[in-house]
């Protein structure tokens, strides 16, 4: 795994696999804005996706007369956020245990409480806004296929519940035996099932609709512009003080530079190396079954060192499922491995592929019924994850790298992290961490400590 986690990423592939959520595109998806780059820029953003647009709107309602750049190497959103399984959803009791031993119960549950509030608020913003993304709050169910899994899981939950009561949204838990939770959720072989608060989201649709609110407030997006270097400009160098940001277009100086390039990004900023590490993820659109009814909740399915996640569209009935790691892990280690510092989302994984389209008739059974005349399978693709040592985001300024902010590594839970991520960001880069600190946890601002942390693909 060492060795995998200091593969250099490179840029993003110029011909990635097309998601379900990206085609057609949006026609902001090559937007230049202006025919040639600024000399200068208050604050350059590298990354268009769910963290670097959400940064642009925060800076520019707070600073309207700031000038924000943004690069991205591809098209607008055509990374991880636009490659997601249209999932908001927390599943907070599943890593509650761990930080609560390994951070605390006060950080344990202001982490809980902010991926609640991050489910909320994205859902509320869409509304507010009137962005249509196929914004649905919902319940989601786990459906636990292993005795120790339940086990463990009913464990946590009550240990989520106690620290956070049970009346919170965030510790809001229930729990179904095996009749009941085969009845109710259409899966015949579930030993049992955990039912919360959570939802589902175009989240292409939803992160253009950002974007396009930041257009609106003076953001210059520059698609198809990799950046290809950052160098720092020490106060001897013409009096200036901040980065040189090069593309092939040429050069920008910059006061400050955001870092929301997720499992790219130490390939700009080489420190970074093995501190966030690429993860290759994979989704599938199919079409229902004709037995199978419109779902009311969303799904994971759960099982002994893994899971798959699963939404149907509200508006098309598609099913997206995504996952296929655990299983590829336990059938082929080796190629499981391969799936980190992968960054190549042009191909998929056959095994896994096979997999995901098997995965959802498997566990509906006879409540899947025949396949759709036209076939299961709509659209297959790949996409590259950002992921840390310990599991969580890193977020703020680089140490002692003046001007340098990241909001990355979510770790595959970025449409529960995102956007409070990049609101405490844009918090702590204007002076106001104040707005912040109640509801921010301190675990998610990168350190020296954290940089240096050995990475062995927890998950």
């Amino acid at each position: 795994m060492d060795q995998r986690a200091k593969i250099a990423p490179g840029i993003p592939e110029s011909h990635p696999t097309v998601s379900y959520w990206q085609d057609p595109p949006d026609p902001i998806a090559n937007l230049r804005s202006t025919d040639t780059l600024p000399a200068e820029s208050d604050f350059v953003i590298i990354g268009s996706g769910i963290s670097g647009s959400c940064i642009a709107y925060n800076l520019l309602l707070r600073r309207p007369d700031a000038k924000v750049l943004m690069l991205e190497a591809r098209t607008a959103c055509s990374g991880a956020t636009g490659r997601n399984g249209g999932h908001t959803k927390a599943a907070s009791y599943r890593s509650f245990p761990r930080h609560a031993a390994e951070l605390g119960v006060e950080e344990a549950v202001k982490t809980a409480r902010l991926e609640y509030a991050n489910i909320r608020a994205t859902h509320e913003f869409a509304e507010q806004h009137g962005i249509q993304c196929d914004s649905r709050p919902c319940k989601t169910v786990d459906i636990i296929f292993d005795r120790q899994e339940l086990e463990d899981g009913k464990k946590a939950i009550s240990m989520i519940q106690a620290a956070v009561g049970s009346r919170e949204g965030a510790a809001d838990y229930t729990v179904y035996g095996a009749d009941e939770a085969r009845q109710r959720f259409l899966v015949p072989e579930a030993l049992g099932a955990f039912e919360y608060e959570a939802g589902s989201v175009h989240a292409y649709k939803f992160t253009v609709g950002i974007l396009k609110m930041a257009l609106q407030r003076g953001l210059n997006l520059q698609t198809n512009m990799p950046v290809l270097s950052l160098k720092t400009l020490s106060s001897d160098q013409d009096r200036k003080q901040g980065w040189e940001v090069e593309t092939p277009q040429g050069t920008i100086h910059a006061r400050n530079v955001i870092l929301a390039t997720n499992g790219f990004t130490a390939q700009l900023h080489s420190p970074l190396l093995g501190s966030i590490v690429p993860l290759r993820g994979q989704v599938s659109a199919q079409r229902p079954g004709i037995a199978l009814p419109l779902l009311p909740t969303t799904y994971s399915f759960i099982y002994t060192g893994g899971y798959e996640y699963m939404i149907q569209s509200p508006s098309t009935k598609s099913i997206v499922i995504g996952g296929g790691l655990g299983k590829l892990a336990a059938a082929e280690p080796a190629a499981y491995l391969e799936e980190f510092g992968q960054t190549n989302d042009r191909e998929t994984n056959a095994w896994i592929s096979r997999y995901l389209t098997d995965c959802t008739a498997t566990c509906f059974e006879e409540n899947w019924g025949s396949d759709d005349k036209a076939g299961r399978v709509q659209k297959e693709w790949t996409g590259i994850m950002g992921t840390s040592a310990d599991g969580l985001p890193l977020v703020g300024p680089l140490p002692d790298e003046e001007g340098l902010w990241i909001s990355f590594a979510c770790n595959g839970h970025g449409m529960v992290l995102c956007l409070k991520c990049a609101e405490a960001l844009t918090c702590i880069l204007l002076g106001e961490e104040d707005q912040c600190r109640d509801w921010f946890p301190e675990t998610f601002k990168i350190t020296k400590e954290r940089m240096g942390k050995t990475y062995t693909g927890r998950i």
